[in-house]
């Protein structure tokens, strides 16, 4: 069992769906957990209460991740707070579904902003403090089947995924020496209010090779949970995939 006590995690966009599954996965195996949310403060008590019922110290933090200001204050909060900072969960997104030729500056810019920006803003904000954690720090990404196959409406979180990856890549160039991990977890499809709302994601979800077993939240988190404990500390630089099998067949 992957123990993770004395352990402290930061997960962004943890208020509801696979954000929240990976904060409570962390908190089972023993971290405390800060809670980042942007506009549902309500799913994130949710998310707090589950991790407070663990036993775990916990905290909720509004902070819009493509505000550097925002990131800033938040990391100050946490060394305040926690004194430490060894896990880094990436996972807040935004996705402005439209077709891709119909995408202006505006939109695109906000885009990069908060799902390729805000782990910049957020890595820079957190450097002293991943860089003297205790054992190798882990900073894992959340990223999806769109940055690298074309789906509908998904042309703005495509090209701002695969941008999340390569950035992802070059992190760990540049503090991989420094005791830090900076690994992807890529997630199939997972039934939740933003994939609902895509039929391609839903296709996709057909050529699952599970044998009818739908790829679920817990299993993105279990990923998350693999990346951020000493079993993944020769882990650098990677993509993992969590798609039941689908990009097998694709």
């Amino acid at each position: 069992m992957i123990d993770l006590t004395g352990k402290v995690a930061l997960v962004t966009g943890a208020s509801r769906g696979i954000g929240q599954a990976i904060a409570i996965r962390l908190a089972e195996s023993g971290a405390d957990v800060i809670v980042n949310f942007v506009s549902s403060r309500d799913g994130a008590d949710r998310t707090a209460e589950a991790i407070a019922a663990l036993g775990r110290k916990v905290a909720v933090i509004q902070a819009d991740m493509s505000e550097p200001d925002d990131v800033t204050a938040m990391i100050e909060f946490i060394n305040e707070t926690f004194g430490r900072l060894d896990i880094v969960v990436s996972n807040a997104a935004t996705n402005d579904s439209r077709a891709i030729l119909d995408v202006t500056p505006a939109q695109f810019e906000a885009a990069m902003n908060t799902n390729v920006g805000g782990l910049i803003s957020l890595v820079q904000a957190a450097r002293p403090l991943l860089t003297k954690a205790g054992g190798r720090a882990k900073v894992i990404g959340l990223s999806n089947q769109s940055s690298g196959y074309a789906l509908p409406n998904y042309g703005l979180m495509g090209a701002s995924k695969a941008a999340l990856e390569s950035t992802f890549r070059h992190l760990a160039y540049e503090l991989g020496p420094h005791g830090v991990n900076f690994n992807v977890v890529q997630a199939g499809l997972v039934e939740t209010d933003s994939v609902r709302q895509s039929n391609g994601f839903a296709r996709r979800g057909e050529q699952a090779m599970l044998g009818g077993r739908a790829l679920a939240a817990s299993d993105v988190a279990n990923a998350v949970l693999f990346l951020a404990s000493p079993l993944a500390d020769l882990i650098q630089g990677q993509t993992l995939v969590v798609d039941a099998g689908v990009a097998v067949s694709a």
